[in-house]
């Protein structure tokens, strides 16, 4: 996936601090795309891999984001806060600073005691592997992910609309603006509580007396069910902690369906199990068949913003993304998409 960039991305200097697998991958798509694109991870056998690849990864932090115009900060989530702040001080004020951490609120309520609201935009590409590292970073892995940006009012919009101009072009991005707090009680459902299912389903396996008659008939139902349980376990655990109170929310929700399905089996009732999986289906039919319909909309390009945010907002709460974001002296142009009624 080699292209060159052009139009006004083309001289854009950038750097990615941290370089396993959603940070290596970005690293190696925007080398590919004939981007000046650093990279900068505290391991030195990282490094090391990174210059194996053809990529500029230098001894420091600070030869990494010096000049730059944007950095994506993509270290493990406890350290961002503070991986946030020393790249500020270390950039320009027009440097626009985003991360791909999977909570967002912990780093936006950073970024605004930092001060920082105006150039960085919390992010979450929608990606990954169980697998770890820049071993199994891709310059494909982004390529086509929904990745939610969380946009904010004042001069933040303008590096909502450079950044999500910048993902929808270089990774064909479809960008779902929201704001952190959604963002958090959204992967609680769409992500983090996978991941608990997943580890009691792999954990209760490890567990069982005939956990290798287990393994033997386990075909992809066990599977697919239980994936993400091959994430590092690190890795997880500070997802969960990072969004734990809303986790546990959803998880109560997941637990009452399930405890409705147990009561149904115990009383040997068929229609209510019927209807369960009925209604449970339904909603992995849409997942399936997803349709979309285009919608334009246009706002004033300055002023503060407000009713462009809420309509950003908005469109992410309703499911929907943006491919496009035009930005002309007097207007910003965005292309969205809204699904289409069940």
């Amino acid at each position: 996936m080699t292209d060159g960039v052009t139009g006004r991305y083309a001289g854009v200097r950038a750097a990615v601090i941290g370089t396993g697998l959603i940070g290596g991958s970005a690293l190696l798509r925007l080398a590919d795309a004939g981007l000046d694109v650093a990279g900068w991870d505290p391991d030195p056998a990282t490094r090391a891999r990174a210059q194996s690849r053809g990529v500029v990864a230098p001894a420091t932090i600070e030869q990494a984001v010096a000049g730059r115009d944007v950095v994506f900060l993509c270290g493990p989530l406890p350290t961002l806060p503070h991986t946030l702040a020393r790249v500020a001080e270390l950039t320009g004020p027009g440097c626009v600073l985003t991360d791909v951490g999977s909570t967002k609120v912990e780093v936006a309520e950073a970024a605004d005691r930092l001060g920082l609201a105006d150039r960085f935009v919390p992010g979450h590409p929608m990606a990954g592997a169980e697998s770890a590292g820049l071993t199994a970073a891709s310059p494909t892995l982004l390529a086509g992910a929904a990745w939610v940006l969380c946009p904010a009012q004042g001069a933040a919009t303008d590096a909502f609309r450079w950044l999500t101009g910048l993902l929808v072009e270089l990774f064909g991005a479809r960008v779902v603006p929201m704001s952190a707090p959604a963002h958090d009680s959204v992967a609680a459902l769409a992500s983090h509580v996978p991941h608990l299912l997943a580890g009691a389903l792999a954990g209760a396996a490890q567990r069982a007396p005939l956990r290798d008659a287990v393994l033997a008939l386990a075909a992809g139902s066990f599977s697919d069910g239980t994936r993400v349980a091959g994430t590092p376990a690190e890795r997880t655990a500070n997802m969960l902690l990072g969004n734990r109170d809303r986790v546990l929310h959803e998880l109560a929700e997941v637990r009452a369906f399930l405890d409705g399905l147990a009561a149904a089996l115990r009383a040997d009732d068929a229609p209510a199990l019927i209807a369960a999986y009925a209604e449970a289906r339904s909603a992995r039919s849409a997942l399936l068949d997803r349709r979309f319909v285009g919608e334009a909309r246009e706002f004033p390009a300055g002023g503060e913003h407000d009713a462009e945010v809420t309509w950003l907002r908005g469109l992410g709460d309703a499911g929907g993304h943006l491919t496009g974001c035009q930005v002309d002296p007097d207007a910003v142009s965005y292309t969205a998409w809204l699904p289409m009624a069940d």
